[in-house]
């Protein structure tokens, strides 16, 4: 298991690197003003897109492309490092066309859809003239399991009728999504992972309406606004069936590997982005006659930080090779580690971040109160901590020794503080 870095992948580090210096990073306070204040579209945008695909900075996510697509087909292990770099702001990946979730959408589109729905779903994601939303978690269940899905896909000849509520549904709310990928119950009396199906549906169908958009924490994503829809008999052609009827439970699994791994990736870059902003804050302030970065807390506080975004970014690593290696079953139980520990990692360093900055730190002014909401936000979203750290932990080999028989006792069974309360 090597982690070298590539030539190709070292030369296109390099690329992202300028260009997001260059390019993106100083119209970030463009960005606030328009979007977040203004509540409008950013006017640079476009070009800056055009820019970045001009230069082949373009779909770096998507290692699977066909020939006539556009991208870069890196590998997962060689994404690693540029979405890094996108992710130190909010809009970062959005410039590369490199956003959640229609990259994961994408590679959904491409292992399941069929040559016609590629053209009409896949191929605009892929020219980045659409967007689009994954609908699977509801508000009347508990999503963490999500066989729980009550939303119903009811087939009748040649056509396929929905009803049901969703919410969290990231990016539905957007005013260029033209479509959903919906997740119900197609065959309530298969086995419990076997009822459910995926559905491609245009957000123009009428019974669909976006009854609000979400916010987490008072935080919003711009990016990729958060819908509640409401689905009330919405029809579509039964050819809108994403994959297999009946497999949609194994289906949503190709693209939320990818999706929890590029999250993490993400992670990492808004990490580095508060240790740099908690260096600059402690250094240019002074406190009780000393400046703040001079105080012991304040030099653990970094230096904890760099031991956990090193340890995590090598897992992160780990995770993109097992994947790169077709290892989807190898790497399910790798993922969910990173998937507990990435924003357990990023909500403590943010946190320390808001302390260090004061009441400054909760402003619009910095994306401090960002990283935090999306790193407690991370902790449930794509699955809560709990599941993964169940499936952890059925997954662990159980020894098949009893303590008392233990090689690892000093004394022997029977004697010492093991005797039984018998004795």
């Amino acid at each position: 298991m090597r982690f070298d870095t590539s030539n190709r992948s070292a030369a296109m580090e390099s690329r992202v690197s300028a260009f997001f210096e260059r390019e993106v990073l100083p119209r970030h306070r463009d960005w606030v003003e328009q979007v977040m204040r203004q509540g409008r579209p950013a006017d640079f945008l476009p070009a800056l897109r055009d820019k970045a695909r001009a230069e082949g900075l373009w779909n770096l996510a998507l290692p699977a492309l066909g020939d006539d697509e556009p991208g870069t087909r890196l590998t997962n292990l060689e994404f690693a490092p540029l979405a890094e770099i996108m992710g130190k702001l909010p809009w970062g990946s959005q410039v590369f066309n490199c956003q959640a979730p229609d990259v994961p959408n994408m590679a959904m589109l491409q292992a399941l859809a069929t040559p016609e729905q590629k053209a009409r779903w896949l191929d605009p994601l892929l020219d980045g003239t659409t967007r689009s939303a994954f609908a699977m978690t509801e508000p009347d269940v508990a999503s963490s399991d999500a066989s729980n899905i009550a939303t119903r896909l009811d087939f009748d000849g040649d056509s396929i009728r929905i009803n049901g509520r969703k919410w969290f549904a990231t990016g539905g709310a957007h005013p260029d999504c033209s479509f959903l990928i919906v997740m119900g119950i197609s065959d309530p009396d298969n086995a419990r992972t076997a009822r459910q199906s995926m559905v491609l549906v245009p957000t123009d169908t009428p019974g669909l309406t976006v009854t609000r958009e979400l916010s987490y924490l008072g935080w919003e994503d711009h990016v990729a606004p958060i819908a509640q829809i409401e689905l009330n008999d919405v029809i579509v052609p039964a050819e809108n069936l994403l994959g297999e009827r009946g497999r949609g439970f194994k289906g949503a699994q190709v693209r939320l590997g990818p999706a929890r791994i590029h999250h993490a990736m993400r992670c990492i870059g808004l990490a580095e982005m508060l240790v740099e902003l908690m260096i600059v804050r402690a250094r240019e302030r002074t406190a009780f006659g000393r400046a703040v970065i001079d105080y012991d807390t304040i030099q653990r506080w970094i230096g904890e930080a760099r031991v956990d975004i090193d340890m995590n970014r090598l897992a992160i690593q780990r995770c993109a090779w097992l994947l790169d290696q077709g290892g989807d079953t190898a790497s399910w139980r790798p993922v969910s580690m990173i998937k507990v520990s990435v924003p357990n990692m990023l909500q403590k360093i943010a946190d320390r971040a808001l302390q260090i900055f004061g009441a400054m730190g909760g402003l619009d002014d910095l994306p401090i109160h960002h990283a935090f909401a999306y790193a407690r936000w991370f902790r449930i979203g794509d699955g809560p901590d709990e599941v993964h750290l169940r499936q952890i932990f059925r997954s662990e080999p159980q020894p098949g020794w009893s303590l008392a028989d233990s090689p690892y006792l000093a004394v022997p069974a029977g004697t010492g503080p093991m005797r039984s309360a018998a004795e």
